[in-house]
């Protein structure tokens, strides 16, 4: 009984040694991390970052603007399209 709870003890102490080390890993690699402003994502080496201005954008929502970007101009003509219909519309009611 005493090996078993001097086992245990030790078993104890080394998952409290390996817990510090992990710790201090963190805490190390921490200045590497950043936080997405956009989607809240935490980014180290598999979800790249990029700084822009002061704030930090992951890979992921730089090319969801990316996307947007791209259709503004369509986006931007259906919505003068509705906007001349809907003109039209309340034209014609006499409205």
């Amino acid at each position: 009984m005493a090996d078993e709870e001097r086992s245990r003890k030790d078993l104890t102490l080394e998952a409290l040694v390996e817990g510090k080390k992990m710790e201090a890993y963190v805490e190390h690699r921490t200045r590497d991390m950043h936080v997405c402003a956009l989607c809240d994502k935490v980014g180290y080496k598999k979800c790249p970052m990029k700084c822009v201005g002061k704030r930090w954008i992951c890979l992921d929502c730089l090319h969801q603007l990316r996307e947007v970007l791209e259709t503004l101009e369509q986006w931007e003509a259906e919505v003068q399209l509705e906007r001349e219909m809907s003109k039209k519309i309340d034209d014609g009611l006499g409205l």
